[in-house]
């Protein structure tokens, strides 16, 4: 079956046959504004702002996360469509101009995280800031772009999966009259990433303890649905002609490697939260404030004393007694 079917109306045979076909874009005076396009910027919105709120309870600041953008933004494209051509080569090798035509799709989910984690090594290393504390606020932006930014394969009727009678299944029907009923993996995919967010959101508020336990974390919720879900998908990117699919590859790598560095951490070193980025941060200020204080207290309580004699100085009564008793 086709890997996307535009202009089909959707239709949930569990909400009773509710149907919809909203349109794949609009128009703006001269300039045409596709949904895709206004859902990703949404996501990408809502996880800067959650970010820059939430930045220093992970030892940064607010302005951290608007420079690290500027450079991660434009890194999260380039290795996003290198990410897809790498593996999509055949459909690209007779024409190396259309490499550059990102407006017409292609774009690896793991090559915008990949550029994002790559930004985010360069700003630190730059700025000296702890790398895993500053993922650990990032993924969160990660699942809000995911969860919200999966609407747009709704809006082009993309990203679904194999025909199904699931109950939960998606019925697409195309202008000409002929129906689909497939998995709706965007749909999977969007509730997997909003609950995980929720909870992450909740467990990171007390428990985090150690910097890095939430990107890990990350990389393991994610790694899991993403493992099965893209199992479901029709559109998946292979491994040559092995039949691997390469996203099912790297999300099994990804939760077989942090749930393994979660538990050593939890159950072998036991981390102390104290020695978090954030908590040894507000320690060193807490003490630097402590210390300009007390000098500020001795400064004022020196002012009030009177002067005494130093050691090496006289009383000028002495020394005139000094000179009568001569």
């Amino acid at each position: 079956m086709p890997k996307s079917l535009p202009g089909a109306s959707i239709s949930f045979p569990m909400l009773g046959g509710f149907t919809i076909n909203p349109p794949s874009s609009f128009s703006l005076g001269p300039l045409t504004i596709h949904w895709y396009g206004v859902i990703i910027a949404t996501g990408f919105l809502l996880a800067v702002l959650y970010c820059a709120k939430r930045a220093p309870e992970f030892g940064m600041t607010a302005d951290d996360v608007f420079n690290v953008i500027l450079l991660g933004v434009p890194l999260a494209i380039i290795c996003a469509r290198i990410y897809y051509v790498a593996f999509e080569w055949d459909s690209y090798k007779d024409d190396l101009l259309s490499v550059l035509y990102i407006w017409e799709g292609g774009l690896g989910m793991y090559g915008v995280i990949f550029g994002a984690v790559l930004a985010t090594v360069i700003y630190c290393a730059k700025k000296k800031l702890n790398f895993p504390a500053f993922l650990d606020m990032v993924c969160f932006g990660f699942l809000i772009g995911q969860f919200v930014g999966r609407w747009g394969n709704f809006m082009n009727r993309e990203a679904f999966g194999y025909e199904t009678d699931i109950f939960c299944r998606m019925v697409l029907t195309t202008p000409s009259g002929v129906q689909y009923a497939v998995h709706p993996t965007f749909l999977y995919e969007s509730l997997w990433n909003f609950t995980g967010f929720i909870l992450m959101h909740l467990w990171s508020k007390k428990h985090r303890t150690f910097d890095g336990e939430m990107i890990l974390t990350y990389f393991a919720w994610y790694g899991c649905g993403r493992m099965f879900i893209e199992g479901l998908r029709t559109d998946s990117l292979m491994i040559g002609n092995t039949g691997i699919r390469v996203s099912q590859l790297v999300s099994f790598i990804l939760l077989l490697a942090s749930l393994s560095i979660i538990l050593y951490n939890r159950l072998k070193r036991h981390p102390d939260p104290a020695n978090m980025f954030v908590n040894r941060r507000r320690a060193a200020m807490a003490g630097a404030v402590e210390i300009v204080g007390t000098g500020d207290g001795d400064a004022e309580k020196a002012a009030e004393e009177p002067e005494k004699p130093g050691e090496d100085e006289k009383d000028p009564g002495e020394e005139r007694g000094g000179e009568g008793h001569g």
